[in-house]
């Protein structure tokens, strides 16, 4: 069965750092583009960074510019999030998904296969 998990949240000071880290089973990941979305409690679901299978990268809100970066091994089907100088705000569960394989979509229901989600907690 095709699925992706989630690894890396937890709770963090502001202004610390976490990876995060979406493994797939499978092919999952094979010419798709993979997204990074959050959601808040009590928020919709935001788009926050998503990179192609060629490895080109959207970045969502401008909050996260600058601080939070996107990357992929296609050979060990892995695509992390590295997040720094975190804040509060920032507090979210973290999805991963894939997507269609010929651009990166900020629309969640253009990705079709979704993990389960990792907590991360920012602490002021």
């Amino acid at each position: 069965q095709v699925q992706l998990v989630e690894s890396g949240g937890g709770l963090v000071q502001a202004g610390g750092s976490l990876r995060l880290s979406c493994a797939a089973s499978g092919r999952a990941f094979s010419g798709r583009a993979v997204g990074w979305f959050r959601q808040a409690a009590g928020k919709e679901r935001e788009f926050v960074a998503g990179i192609a299978f060629s490895g080109s990268k959207l970045y969502g809100t401008d909050s996260v510019k600058g601080r939070f970066s996107i990357s992929r091994d296609n050979t060990k089907n892995t695509v992390d999030l590295q997040m720094n100088s975190l804040k509060p705000e920032d507090t979210a569960v973290y999805y991963c998904a894939a997507g269609p394989s010929t651009y990166v979509p900020m629309q969640a229901h253009q990705y079709g296969l979704w993990g389960q989600g990792t907590q991360v907690t920012v602490s002021s």
